[in-house]
């Protein structure tokens, strides 16, 4: 009985332990920004998800759903990613800071660098600007 008392008490200090290692939202959401600094974009999305994953409900979380789109699109090439990331973004946080980010994101997804609009509207000023120095 007593060897039954302490095995039962260990499994206890086993499982506390394991529990404690759990990270909390802002040690994956920092790691998740370290490692994208760092251009561990693989690493980067693993801890955005983690926040996603284990803590929905975090005020951290729709940065860290926001950071799994752009990731995907723009250092990992995986545009569907992207895309459901994005959608469930501007869907789930309709008024957040960044849905026009998002929607810009969605708009302009695997168009090449030189068919966005910003740079269209760049090229369109330049030849003003040499139109009018010509005359």
């Amino acid at each position: 009985m007593r060897n039954l008392l302490i095995l039962s008490g260990l499994g206890v200090i086993l499982f506390l332990a394991a529990c404690s290692d759990k990270k909390t939202d802002r040690e994956y959401f920092d790691m998740g920004y370290e490692n994208y600094n760092n251009e561990k974009y693989q690493e980067a999305l693993t801890d955005f998800k983690g926040v996603l994953e284990q803590y929905p409900e975090s005020e951290l979380a729709s940065k860290a759903m926001f950071m799994v789109g752009f990731i995907s699109a723009n250092h990992m090439n995986d545009l569907e990613q992207a895309k459901k990331y994005y959608e469930m973004f501007i869907k789930k946080y309709p008024q957040h800071e960044l849905v026009d980010s998002a929607k810009y994101e969605l708009e302009t997804l695997g168009k090449d660098i030189e068919d966005l609009p910003i740079f269209k509207k760049i090229e369109e000023e330049e030849k003003k600007d040499t139109q009018v120095s010509t005359k």
